[in-house]
């Protein structure tokens, strides 16, 4: 008899991550550039495929960039919608994957895949209410409440928050092609390239982008602490790289907040309050495993799934 495994699938606005294992201890993984819809996703299928001859894939989990359309009673369900990737709007993402490989698909977006996977395997272990960002090509945010991933009426949309945006300081304009200077359109990845004409990976460390940088992201952290009172936040994505970036951000979130909220987590610890993933770029891919475990009634890794 095959081994009973499972599949998952990160689809990225820069790259695909796909999977086939239990866990992060026994993964076997490939990665590859997002192209053309058909092209990638039929890449991360042929992925699949190949590895079902050796082992039973018994579902396959898919944490997708989006936005997503996660009501499953909409026609539409399971479709990239509004994104502003490249010829990725209105794709059929679920439908496509789930007509050409003959076993059960979960799918949710890839920073609520990101934080199952930290909540099972990672930094927001025994954690039942926490926030993960991802600072990446674009912004995207997730996480739990009360133990459950965050949905509602479509789903978090923490990149696209409004957030203060001081011209003089920083004159450009902002990236998003719906908002221009929201969070995502002025401290993604991509908003930093374009803004100062090199990736972020080849910018110094000591170039003034960074403090830019810190800023917005801490920001963002003040607000969502406010919001969510989360009991932790981790933030993963290819920016955050630079090894001075997470320390600055929790200096300035802790400086915005002003010792208003008075919970030692912050004021005393905050160095353990947000946090890098434990998992790092294998977040997304092995939340995705724990998305496919969802569907088996044999082996559900946690009630935070539905």
């Amino acid at each position: 008899m095959k081994e009973k495994v499972y599949a998952g699938i990160e689809t990225g606005g820069s790259k695909f991550v796909c999977a086939v294992g239990t866990g992060p201890d026994d993964l076997v993984t490939s990665q590859f550039a997002t192209t053309s819809p058909d092209e990638t996703i039929g890449k991360a299928i042929d992925f699949i495929k190949d590895h079902s001859r050796l082992k039973q894939i018994a579902a396959v989990g898919v944490a997708s960039f989006g936005p997503l359309d996660l009501d499953q009673g909409s026609p539409t369900y399971g479709y990239i919608t509004t994104t502003p990737k490249d010829s990725w709007s209105n794709i059929d993402i679920y439908g496509k994957i789930r007509s050409r490989l003959e076993v059960p698909v979960a799918i949710d977006t890839d920073v609520n895949g990101a934080s199952l996977g930290e909540q099972v395997w990672g930094a927001a272990k025994g954690l039942d209410t926490f926030i993960y960002l991802t600072i990446g090509t674009g912004i995207g945010g997730g996480g739990m409440t009360n133990g459950r991933l965050m949905h509602g009426l479509l789903h978090p949309e923490m990149g696209h928050m409004r957030i203060p945006h001081d011209w003089q300081k920083d004159p450009y304009g902002g990236c998003c092609p719906f908002h221009g200077d929201c969070l995502e359109g002025l401290a993604s990845g991509r908003a930093m390239g374009l803004r100062w004409g090199q990736s972020p990976e080849n910018l110094p460390l000591d170039h003034p982008s960074w403090e830019i940088e810190a800023g917005y992201l801490a920001l963002a952290v003040a607000n969502l602490i406010c919001i969510m009172s989360p009991q932790r936040i981790v933030i993963g994505g290819g920016v955050m790289k630079n090894p001075s970036l997470m320390s600055a951000v929790r200096r300035k979130a802790d400086h915005l907040l002003n010792g208003y909220v008075r919970s030692e987590a912050i004021t005393k610890d905050i160095d353990r309050y947000v946090v890098s993933p434990v998992l790092g770029y294998l977040a997304g891919v092995v939340g995705a495993l724990e998305l496919a475990k969802g569907t088996d009634p044999d082996r559900r890794s946690s009630p935070a799934q539905g």
